[in-house]
């Protein structure tokens, strides 16, 4: 049984927190690049102030994942920086994570949510998949090497 935990909008005193979740996941499984070391020095400037958010995912008061929103276009935001802390996967969170994403873009009534991956992270994949991201053709030049499936939620807005 999961234990109960909550989403918040990120505070600029979770700048720490939320650069050390995904330098960790990130280093684990495969190296920060330029564009992460871009994103994760500066997020309000590089998400926050172009439109994105930021959450955090708490558990007893103390912050155990978080995830981004990045503007694209109008009703297009890329699902981005999720980052669950090593003592927590498998829980289920990816779950809770997922429903929350879904939600939130269709409250908002965003047409479309994206997400760049990579295929050897098959229970990542497998979640996708499970909340209906389809893969779709993959963008010339996107930012990240590791990159190498696009996937895409068309939501009912």
């Amino acid at each position: 049984m999961t234990e109960e935990i909550y989403f918040r909008p990120y505070l600029s005193i979770d700048a720490p927190d939320f650069k050390a979740l995904n330098v960790e996941w990130l280093e684990a499984y495969f190296e920060v690049e330029p564009y992460d070391e871009l994103i994760l020095d500066n997020p309000k400037r590089e998400i926050l102030d172009n439109g994105g958010s930021i959450f955090m995912m708490l558990k007893e008061e103390k912050t155990i994942g978080t995830f981004a929103f990045l503007k694209k276009e109008d009703g297009l935001y890329e699902f981005s920086k999720m980052a669950v802390t090593p003592k927590e996967r498998g829980k289920g969170y990816g779950n809770s994570i997922m429903q929350f994403v879904i939600r939130h873009a269709e409250k908002h009534y965003w047409k479309s949510l994206i997400l760049y991956s990579n295929t050897i992270l098959e229970n990542s994949i497998h979640l996708y998949k499970k909340y209906g991201f389809l893969e779709v053709p993959i963008d010339p030049g996107i930012n990240y090497s590791r990159g190498n499936i696009k996937m895409e939620l068309k939501l009912d807005s």
